[in-house]
């Protein structure tokens, strides 16, 4: 504290010189290199003062305390434009997926310019890099054994020719018999919903009854890792960084253990799948989405792995 009180007594002449910006900001031998992301805001929609104070000023206020501090800080963010809620927005506004997202893109960097967010890179995760870095994850994964393929029960619906996503079929919740529930979620109970558990479904797109159709897909086989999840969760919960919070959730996923997760959706809008079979499908936006924070950083600079692939420094 005494040293507090002195450094503060002598103003700004205390403080170390300010950096000198470099444009890309990498990574420094031999200096605190400090990475900072926000959550990817969801770009169906004109953001508000929650979505900034909930994620992004904080980042920002972080951002700028580094910068101060002489820390060699990058800053990204962007739009988080895939998954079938934007592709319902889309549709009621009379746009295609694509359409929708550039203009709402454009609103979200024009509000958060506005509030003088400092992001070095503002970018989006519907780009070439987002696609070549997700698909080269897939491979990986695929060539070591942790994806499986099995056979979903899904709403089809033959007038539109297509498989229904969840947000595209709405009826009677099976569960308080609420009239409008969707197909993940009744509004009105609360509780999470399977589509074809639904009474009474109907398209949400030309309001025609879909049939239950089986369909294949691909699962990250999540209890192969479940070993190896185990013993790295211990160690780093040995190092206190975690939450009360996070911990508890976390061993509630591991009591139950864990179930292989669907990463495939019937859909057009999404990053393509690539592989023989699969390839009129696209990855699931929750597979897609954190992969944004690598291919904005790779947007931002061609070196994205010396921030991302980089412990040492």
């Amino acid at each position: 504290i005494a040293a507090a009180v002195e450094i503060w007594a002598q103003g700004p002449t205390a403080l170390p010189p300010p950096r000198q910006p470099r444009t890309p900001v990498l990574p420094v031998e031999g200096e605190r290199n400090v990475l900072i992301t926000s959550a990817l805001p969801y770009v169906n929609n004109v953001p508000h003062l929650g979505n900034i104070i909930g994620c992004v000023l904080s980042a920002d206020t972080f951002a700028r305390y580094c910068r101060l501090r002489g820390w060699n800080t990058l800053f990204v963010c962007g739009t988080d434009e895939y998954g079938t809620a934007t592709e319902t927005r889309a549709l009621e506004e009379g746009l295609s997926p694509q359409e929708l997202c550039d203009r709402y893109h454009a609103v979200h960097a024009d509000v958060y310019a506005w509030f003088r967010i400092s992001f070095d890179h503002f970018g989006r995760t519907t780009t070439p890099q987002q696609t070549r870095i997700a698909q080269d994850i897939f491979q990986r994964l695929l060539a070591r054994g942790f994806l499986l393929q099995d056979t979903l029960e899904q709403l089809r619906c033959e007038s539109c020719g297509r498989y229904l996503a969840d947000r595209f079929v709405e009826g009677t919740c099976p569960f308080c018999g609420y009239a409008e529930a969707r197909g993940d979620q009744c509004d009105k109970c609360g509780k999470l919903i399977n589509a074809v558990e639904l009474k009474n479904p109907q398209c949400k797109i030309c309001r025609g009854t879909p049939v239950v159709t089986p369909t294949q897909h691909l699962f990250l086989d999540l209890p192969k890792l479940e070993g190896r999840l185990e013993a790295w969760l211990e160690r780093t919960w040995a190092a206190g960084d975690w939450t009360a919070n996070a911990r508890h959730i976390t061993r509630t996923w591991l009591r139950d253990g864990l179930k292989p997760r669907c990463i495939t959706r019937d859909l057009t809008w999404g990053t393509p799948v690539p592989l023989d079979g699969f390839r009129d499908k696209v990855f699931y936006v929750w597979f897609d989405a954190p992969i944004g924070y690598l291919s904005i950083t790779a947007n931002y600079t061609e070196q994205w792995e010396r921030w991302w692939k980089n412990p040492q420094q």
